[in-house]
């Protein structure tokens, strides 16, 4: 057997959805911050990313993170997302596989019963709290960087849709957010293809029409997915809601979407239905859940914004070390339209 390079790879998901760590292998990555290694790894070492998340050895329904040392004096290790399309600046679920991974694999050390961590991801630092018992995490609650609404209420014309209502929301990444009724979805799994199918037109109109820019960091892409929303109601004191979140370049997201719960607080702060000190419980299409409040309020250049707190829980399922042959014909993998819609 022989190997050209060699990933430490972690499996594990939060809440339904994949989010691999990768923990060794990958070498020397330059950049002061998390967001410079990021830049870094799209632009020269985007091998990685096609290699473990493209076929053969990867699918349109996984993600990765590469952990790595941060140079944030605060910070206790940082890591960069990556997607099938693209490098997210934050993500929710991926944060909660990296917190567990470097807790139950002893990369940092796991303080029973709780144990607090200062992550650093592309977008910031992220505080982590981790509930453990018995070697196990068993809940991670991460407070996210600030979120806030760039659109509300506006019109996009969209092919074979017409005028569609739409909010557009930063949450760690941007959505194009729509009440899944107004387009006839009630967000059952029998209809994920077509919810990816509308997700994908909707997310690509948006971007054509309405514009966005982080104001504290241009750089962060401008509207990479879409976000259907369910109907919201009070049951004992808690606000209730499910979404679902299609992922470029076409697929729902098994989770509640970290980044896309934080676009929800921020979308029901706006719109006065939600306090500060009242809790949101995000369902997915799987039936995996989230427990969503606003840890503070700020703003974000001209913005009004939310400091949203995510929990959820994430677990280990393999260990492993992802090889390369030299002789692989497919050393960066590739995409079949059958299941990735396009191909990318």
């Amino acid at each position: 057997m022989r190997f050209s390079k060699v990933l430490s790879v972690v499996d594990c998901h939060a809440e339904g959805e994949s989010g691999k760590v990768i923990v060794g292998g990958v070498g020397q990555v330059p950049g002061e911050t998390m967001f410079d290694k990021r830049v870094h790894l799209e632009t020269h070492m985007d091998d990685i990313r096609k290699m473990v998340l493209f076929e053969p050895r990867g699918a349109v329904w996984h993600n990765a993170n590469i952990a790595l040392p941060s140079n944030h004096p605060e910070a206790d290790m940082g890591y960069v997302i990556l997607e099938t399309t693209e490098y997210p600046a934050m993500s929710g679920s991926n944060t909660m596989c990296v917190a567990t991974v470097l807790l139950e694999t002893g990369i940092l050390p796991m303080r029973e019963p709780i144990t607090e961590v200062t992550l650093e991801s592309p977008a910031g630092l992220i505080k982590v709290r981790c509930e453990c018992s018995n070697g196990k995490v068993t809940s991670v609650r991460l407070v996210n960087q600030p979120a806030f609404c760039y659109h509300l209420d506006a019109n996009i014309e969209v092919a074979g849709l017409g005028t569609v209502r739409v909010d557009i929301v930063y949450g760690g990444m941007t959505y194009t957010m729509v009440n899944a009724a107004d387009l006839g979805f009630s967000i059952d799994p029998s209809e994920a293809r077509d919810l990816c199918e509308v997700g994908q037109k909707l997310k690509l109109a948006a971007a054509e029409q309405l514009a966005v820019e982080h104001p504290e960091n241009p750089a962060i892409p401008g509207i990479t997915n879409t976000e259907f929303m369910g109907p919201l109601r009070r049951e004992h004191g808690q606000l209730i809601s499910k979404n679902c979140v299609v992922v470029s370049p076409g697929r729902c997201d098994r989770s509640p979407c970290g980044t896309g719960s934080s676009a929800k607080l921020a979308l029901l702060h706006a719109q006065g239905r939600i306090r500060p000190d009242e809790t949101l419980i995000h369902g997915s299409i799987t039936g995996s859940r989230f427990i969503c409040n606003i840890d503070g309020v700020t703003r974000v250049g001209t913005y009004d914004a939310v400091i949203p707190a995510i929990a959820g829980q994430a677990w280990i399922t393999g260990l492993y070390q992802m090889g390369m042959d030299p002789t692989d014909p497919y050393p960066e993998g590739f995409t079949v339209a059958d299941t990735w819609m396009t191909t990318v």
